[in-house]
C-alpha cells in the first residue's frame, strides 16, 4: 500500500525554504545598507526594495530597524569569530599559529571591508546593541580562549614571554590592521602614498607580523 505525503507538512515545507529565503535577503541587504549609511542613516524601505521583499515582513521577522540591525551586527562578529576557530591554531606551533591569525584577520578586513563600518557605526551607538547579544558574547570569549592557549603554549615552549593579557593582544592584532584600513584615504593624503597599493598592503602585512612578534618575544 503506498503512503500518501502528509498535505500538511508537504505545504509546511516549502513555505519554510521561502521564510528562510526571505530572511537571507533582507539579512543581505540590510547589511550593505547598514555598511553604506551606518545605523541612523539606513532607511528599512530602502532595504525592503534591495531584498525584493516588503516593510510588513522586514518587522515580522526582527520587529524593528535596530532589532535587524543587531542581528546584522551578531551575524557579522558571529561570522569572523567562526573563521577565526576554523584555523585550526592548536595544531600548529606556536609562533606559526600567531602569524596565521595575524595574516587571517588583515586578509578578513580587506575581505569584508563591510565588517569594519558595521562596528565604527556601532561604536558610534555606544554599542546599545552588543550589550544585548549574549551570543556575542559568547563567540569572543572562545576567541580569547584561544589567544590565551596560543600564548601559553609559547610561554611552555620558551618563544613568548610571560605575562602577557591575552585581551590586550587581541586587540593590538585587531587595531594595527583596523586603523590603517579606516585611515586610508586621509593616511594616503598626509602621507602622499597610496595606502591601498599592492606593494602597501603587503608591506603592512609584513610590518603587522613583525610587531606582533617582536612584542611577544621572549
Amino acid at each position: 500500500m503506498t503512503t500518501l505525503p502528509d498535505p500538511v507538512e508537504t505545504a509546511a515545507k516549502p513555505r519554510t525554504r521561502d521564510a528562510e529565503a526571505t530572511k537571507a535577503r533582507i539579512l543581505d541587504a540590510a547589511k550593505k545598507e547598514f555598511a553604506k549609511s551606518g545605523m541612523g542613516g539606513a532607511r528599512v524601505d530602502v532595504i525592503a526594495e534591495k531584498a525584493k521583499a516588503n516593510k510588513r515582513m522586514i518587522y515580522h521577522y526582527f520587529g524593528s530597524k535596530e532589532g535587524l540591525f543587531q542581528t546584522v551586527l551578531e551575524n557579522a562578529y558571529v561570522d569572523i569569530r567562526t573563521a577565526e576557530q576554523k584555523l585550526n591554531l592548536d595544531h600548529l606551533e606556536p609562533r606559526d599559529a600567531l602569524e596565521r591569525l595575524v595574516r587571517f584577520t588583515w586578509a578578513y578586513y580587506l575581505r569584508n571591508p563591510e565588517f569594519i563600518t558595521l562596528v565604527n557605526s556601532e561604536n558610534l551607538h555606544r554599542a546599545k546593541h552588543l550589550k544585548k547579544s549574549e551570543v556575542v558574547k559568547v563567540y569572543s570569549r572562545k576567541f580569547v580562549s584561544m589567544m590565551d592557549d596560543i600564548l601559553s603554549r609559547g610561554v611552555a615552549a620558551g618563544v613568548f614571554r610571560a605575562g602577557i593579557d591575552p585581551v590586550q593582544l587581541n586587540i593590538t592584532v585587531a587595531a594595527i590592521g583596523y586603523y590603517y584600513l579606516t585611515n586610508r584615504f586621509t593616511g594616503s593624503i598626509m602621507f602622499e602614498r597610496d595606502l591601498m597599493a599592492k606593494d602597501a598592503l603587503e608591506e603592512r602585512l609584513r610590518f603587522n607580523i613583525d610587531t606582533i612578534m617582536r612584542l611577544v618575544a621572549a
